[in-house]
């Protein structure tokens, strides 16, 4: 008899060339001719099969895997990239409809770097419009869904990323993050979640022409050794002189840290109980590892929220005046909910554009000095635990929706605007329903050492839960 739980629950994890490696272990096991890197392609294709037509996470698939550098630290290890990064040949839809895309005639310099590392592309993943949302769901499409639990989000806008490595059909898989985008989905779908300084990957190239650059790409892994592995691999093909080098982070660190507790908004809004437990929880763990922990005050400007909201509809109301770039049939109108009241709104607002910058920018000060006599900060990824599918739909009308959106995404914003480095880990489950839920550490620009050695040592004293075991 078929239990709820495995009604709602979908998962890929089997006895084939994948097994339960991690990204790292079978690239280990690829370079010792244990297995073939043909074969793992092969295999991981067979599980995104069995699995996507409950999650509905792949935008595209490639004809025929591309395999990356041979040579790389993660060589052979099949993934997919995000379908709003160009690669050669694959149409870049943006998760819109409101253009039919194109091929893309050349590889985004991430793409380049990312396929540095050697993995194997199988294809691109799916994303909400633009990657404006917190869950990757549609007006008229079936939604990503959350392999944890099917009736609820995986996230976003990396969704389709984060619902392809929970399930265990690639061991990691591209992400990037301009608002919470790989930490958000890590949080949903119990994951590690890595968004680095900005400045530490290739930039992208959308964001370059930005008054405010908040992307930054990264990936979503099921172990912390994973994102520690892809970002020394993405180091060896390019690295930032201005910032200190990470090198390749293996375990924890011995130096004991000082960890600033903040369990809600500083824009005031106050995190549910399942978070708040969470969070307090982790800072006991931390607190018998011999760590220091105390609260923090983060003291922002009162009207971050309301600017980093126009902000987000300044990027709106661009793509909808340059969309042609992206095909020649792009039509605003057809642009999801979601898209046009954030436009909407921004063109009531358009005048207060040099202040909000002027105000964004000065946020790193306040940033600074919440970090004086401390080490990291940890805090909420998100306000509540994950929603159900339907709740921040673009169908939603926009005043109801960009209330639940601010309400829910009240922590990862801040970092975007800084350009600082934080990272989310599992660190429990919900009661009802066995949803994960994540907590964030936050560093210092460069800092991602320290916050991949402390997602180290709490992984070690208590292994992440794992989809196939729960």
């Amino acid at each position: 008899m078929t239990t709820f739980e495995e009604q709602t629950r979908v998962h890929a994890f089997r006895d084939d060339a994948l097994g339960d490696h991690d990204a790292v272990g079978l690239a280990g096991a690829i370079r010792r001719g244990e297995v073939g890197a043909a074969e793992a392609a092969r295999d991981a294709a067979a599980r995104v099969a069995a699995v996507e037509g409950r999650l509905h996470a792949v935008q595209v698939h490639l004809d025929a895997p591309a395999h990356g550098s041979g040579s790389g630290a993660l060589a052979g290890v099949p993934t997919f990239v995000k379908d709003n990064t160009d690669y050669q040949g694959l149409p870049t839809g943006h998760g819109s409809a409101a253009f039919a895309p194109r091929a893309a005639r050349r590889h985004a310099p991430f793409t380049r770097q990312f396929l540095s590392t050697g993995v194997t592309v199988l294809g691109k993943t799916r994303l909400p419009e633009f990657g404006f949302s917190p869950t990757t769901e549609y007006e008229d499409a079936e939604p990503v869904r959350n392999p944890w639990h099917t009736g609820h989000s995986a996230g976003g806008s990396s969704g389709g990323s984060a619902a392809l490595v929970a399930a265990g059909a690639v061991p990691l898989a591209h992400a990037n993050d301009g608002g919470g985008s790989i930490r958000i989905p890590a949080a949903c779908c119990g994951l590690v979640g890595l968004k680095p300084t900005r400045g530490r990957v290739v930039a992208n190239a959308q964001g370059r022409r930005l008054p405010i650059d908040l992307v930054t790409d990264g990936v979503l892994s099921r172990s912390v050794r994973d994102s520690a592995a892809f970002l020394a691999a993405a180091e060896q093909h390019w690295r930032n002189p201005k910032l200190p080098p990470v090198g390749l982070v293996e375990g924890p660190s011995g130096r004991r840290l000082r960890v600033g507790l903040l369990v809600d908004s500083p824009n005031g809004v106050h995190s549910d109980a399942g978070t708040r437990a969470a969070v307090t929880e982790t800072a006991e763990r931390l607190e018998r590892l011999g760590h220091t922990v105390q609260p923090v005050g983060l003291s922002l400007d009162p009207h971050f929220t309301e600017d980093f909201l126009t902000y987000w509809g300044l990027l709106s109301f661009l793509l909808g005046a340059t969309g042609g770039t992206l095909g020649a049939d792009f039509d605003r109108r057809r642009m999801d909910g979601l898209s046009r009241g954030l436009r909407e709104m921004y063109v009531g607002r358009w005048r207060r554009t040099p202040g909000v910058l002027r105000r964004l920018r000065r946020t790193r000060e306040a940033y600074a000095a919440g970090f004086r006599g401390l080490d990291v900060i940890l805090s909420p990824v998100l306000a509540t635990t994950t929603p159900p599918l339907g709740h921040l739909s673009p169908a939603v009308p926009y005043v109801t929706l960009i209330e639940r959106i601010l309400a829910y995404v009240a922590f990862t914003p801040v970092n975007n605007v800084v350009g600082t480095p934080s990272i989310s880990v599992p660190a429990a489950t919900t009661t009802s329903d066995g949803l994960p839920i994540g907590v964030m550490f936050s560093g210092r620009p460069g800092a991602e050492r320290t916050l991949l050695e402390l997602a180290f040592e709490l992984e070690a004293d208590q292994p992440f839960r794992r989809l196939q075991d729960a």
